[in-house]
């Protein structure tokens, strides 16, 4: 049987209000088939995961990682988020920090529009649902996060924007 041959994407792209760049005539659709990040570390991070199995030995400054799979809001695409590992009683964090930057993350779009998320901690992967917390909630899983990994901390000092934490569960 022969190897079927893929077809170059379309070089010009055509932009629609509230949609994402598209080639022209590709219609846009949900897929089971993750997209790469265009971020070089967190692309080699996440191809990392995917060779071996296992998030065991992937790390962000000597810290572990888990790998989260999100849905596109506006896409419909499947996204990998690789993030810190803030873990409790089976419950995961995602810290949605950015490095302190003063906006959020595009994936903190996709997980309010879609808050089912994959979750690979080693090679356990579960389904859970993620929201967003406040108050006190917010307060000891922020606790935990910072204590998972410290940079956060300064990395609230350099936005004004409050840095949203999702509770996966």
């Amino acid at each position: 049987m022969p190897v079927p041959t893929l077809t170059p994407w379309p070089t010009k792209l055509r932009h629609k209000p509230g949609n994402i760049r598209t080639p022209i005539g590709v219609a846009q659709q949900v897929t089971e088939h993750p997209e790469l990040s265009p971020t070089d570390w967190v692309r080699s991070q996440t191809e990392k995961i995917l060779e071996t199995g296992t998030t065991e030995g992937i790390e962000i400054l000597d810290r572990p990682i888990v790998l989260f799979t999100t849905t596109g809001a506006k896409s419909g695409k499947k996204r990998y988020v690789p993030l810190m590992r803030v873990e409790e009683n089976g419950k995961y964090a995602m810290v949605a920090s950015k490095g302190g930057d003063p906006n959020h993350p595009s994936w903190y779009h996709n997980v309010l529009a879609h808050p089912q998320v994959t979750v690979q901690d080693g090679d356990k992967v579960v389904e859970l649902t993620a929201r967003e917390i406040e108050g006190d909630e917010r307060a000891h899983w922020w606790e935990l996060a910072v204590a998972a990994y410290p940079p956060y901390a300064e990395y609230q000092t350099k936005t004004t924007r409050q840095i949203p934490v999702f509770v996966v569960e």
